[in-house]
């Protein structure tokens, strides 16, 4: 009775509480945060839920607009919800700028004018309760209006197209004035030259745009290129392929990456002849972000210059994901590896190439398994995103990578990440953990799950350590999601080419297939956004025995065939489950497996 009396002070609290959304204890400490609130403008719970507490958007303002009886807007699709946008892109046009920014920035749209009250405009917002809807209401001119309920991820869908956010660094250099062009003949760079290149504000302007278009487009790393004849190519990775975005002429490249180096904790700007590893943290569009620079050294064709290659990783920690179920894991594999995890000891491997996301199924695994009753510590280098609930050893300088590993035995650890096993000494001492009853996640660069095996031989650790130390080893990629505008049915299959590749046709031949295209919303490449594809190999007792068998090396065709019989799928396998389902195409699932 005391709990539910602390929500009747509070109508959105109580609702969500009576309805299951939030329990006591959630409740509780989110009417705390609403007290202590200072200011003119105080939050109202549900803006205190979805901001300092995670919850999501669209779950928790749902209920606020059946509170409030806002009505929720429906989005049409395909060709009405194009023309749709359309109208409204028209109308927003003609609004200052000012009015644009304050709209994107609290997410409010003009949707339509009242059909059967011609002068009454349709407000639509992702938080009908947000009070500076009146002010926007009134710089619209609208005499009356109706605000609506929008979901924030139909927003998303079609803000781009209506409120494109512009990028203030970039305009800043659209407006500047300096000319960035350099002429210097001298045998060596000059410092007071380079000064003079890196104090123009329209090169820091360059970086820090770059950094927010990276993140506003999605990108997962910004490429730095230095060219001769005082060029620089940036290009930006989305969805796994590197896309030019902008070429700065004129400009020392040494500049571009000193301004880089200045921008970035632990660098220095004035070496050039060495590796090095630096940090940046900015505040985009309201969010946290933090990205890894990595700068190396590069041959170049002119003497005098000294050219290093920059590549900043984007860490957006709302890519996290928490629930496993999230992960596009299916079947049997999904089975299996719930199975691994929720063992309180053995090793959970994760394998493929740089960029097949072997970090997110780990973290996504890790959060299934944290809990205040275990001791959580992880050794990564670098460590990419914050666990919550984890104690994440910071590698530098003074401990590196494997005086960390030898470290944690006596660190009384339950659940152990190892970022990367990547020689003998790490791969025993994780394989030690996994035996000693800690439950220990690492990765491996390998093709599939069974050449894991082999890897693992091969760096000196023994059959019987492999075969009883491990619960599951799970290779991944990620493939390329059709883009939903513009994917095409496929009306004629290749054939030779399926059969070729392994592929069952008849069971092909039972699903719609669909292939890329290319629109405006997926930049032309008919690809829009990434999914996981997964192979598991679970250690049953005939696995086991394998391994323990092995001679002078593991026969991974014989695991392969076994894995076969105890359920798995091969990659190739799970991919064209996606295909099946109408998430990517053949051609996409064929360039990102082997054959195997």
């Amino acid at each position: 009775m005391i709990e539910t009396n602390l929500g009747m002070s509070d109508k959105i609290g109580y609702l969500l509480f009576k309805k299951g959304i939030i329990d006591t204890q959630i409740l509780e400490k989110s009417l705390n945060v609403k007290s202590e609130e200072k200011g003119k403008i105080k939050r109202n719970l549900a803006q205190i839920l979805v901001q300092n507490f995670d919850f999501d958007h669209d779950t928790i303002f749902k209920e606020v607009a059946i509170l409030y009886a806002f009505r929720e807007l429906e989005l049409p699709e395909g060709e009405p919800l194009q023309h749709k946008i359309e109208t409204i892109k028209q109308a927003v046009d003609k609004v200052s700028d000012q009015l644009k920014q304050m709209m994107a920035e609290h997410k409010v749209i003009p949707y339509a004018y009242d059909e059967r009250l011609r002068d009454k405009l349709i407000l639509a917002a992702i938080d009908p309760t947000d009070r500076s809807i009146p002010k926007i209401a009134y710089a619209l001119n609208a005499r009356k209006y109706e605000v609506v309920f929008l979901k924030k991820k139909d927003f998303d869908k079609i803000s781009q197209s209506i409120l494109p956010v512009e990028n203030v660094y970039l305009k800043a250099i659209e407006d500047s004035s300096v000319e960035m062009d350099i002429e210097s003949d001298e045998a060596s760079l000059d410092e007071q030259e380079l000064d003079a290149e890196i104090n123009k504000s329209a090169l820091i302007n360059l970086v820090e745009g770059a950094l927010v278009e990276g993140v506003r487009k999605d990108a997962s790393d910004i490429h730095f290129i230095p060219k001769a004849g005082h060029k620089t190519e940036i290009l930006i990775r989305i969805d796994g392929n590197l896309q030019p975005w902008h070429i700065q002429e004129n400009t020392l490249p040494e500049a571009v990456v000193a301004v880089i180096k200045d921008r970035s904790k632990g660098m220095d700007r004035f070496e050039r002849e060495k590796a090095q590893d630096g940090f940046i943290q900015r505040e985009i569009d309201g969010q946290i972000i933090r990205f890894r620079v990595s700068v190396l050294p590069m041959v170049g064709t002119e003497l005098r210059n000294k050219f290093e290659s920059v590549v900043i990783r984007i860490l957006d920690d709302r890519k996290v994901v928490k629930d496993l179920s999230k992960l596009g894991l299916t079947g049997y594999a999904q089975d299996a590896f719930v199975k691994a995890i929720s063992q309180p000891q053995g090793m959970v491997i994760l394998t493929g190439p740089t960029g097949s996301g072997k970090s997110t199924t780990l973290v996504a695994a890790l959060y299934q398994v944290i809990d205040p009753s275990v001791n959580v510590l992880t050794v990564e280098d670098p460590v990419e995103y914050v666990i919550e609930g984890a104690r994440q050893l910071k590698i530098g300088y003074k401990m590196d990578f494997e005086q960390a590993i030898r470290s944690i035995l006596r660190h009384d650890p339950d659940i152990v990440l190892v970022g990367e096993m990547r020689d003998k000494e790490t791969a025993e001492v994780a394989i030690k953990l996994a035996n000693t009853g800690h439950l220990t996640f690492s990765t491996l660069h390998t093709n599939d799950a069974p050449s894991a095996v082999a890897r693992l031989y091969k760096m000196g650790i023994e059959p019987f350590l492999i075969a009883y130390a491990i619960n599951i080893i799970m290779a991944q990629r990620l493939v390329r999601k059709l883009c939903e505008a513009c994917k095409t049915k496929v009306t004629k299959l290749d054939e030779d080419l399926l059969s070729a590749a392994g592929i069952d046709i008849n069971e092909l031949k039972k699903h719609t297939i669909f292939a890329a295209k290319g629109c405006d919303k997926c930049h032309g490449t008919g690809y829009k956004g990434r999914m996981a594809i997964h192979e598991a190999l679970y250690f049953t007792k005939e696995i086991r025995q394998i391994i323990v068998r092995s001679g002078i090396e593991v026969d991974e065709e014989k695991i392969r065939i076994q894995a076969k019989k105890d359920g798995s799928k091969s990659l190739r396998d799970s991919g064209i489950e996606k295909v099946m389902l109408g998430l990517s195409s053949i051609e996409e699932v064929l360039a990102s497996t082997t054959d195997e």
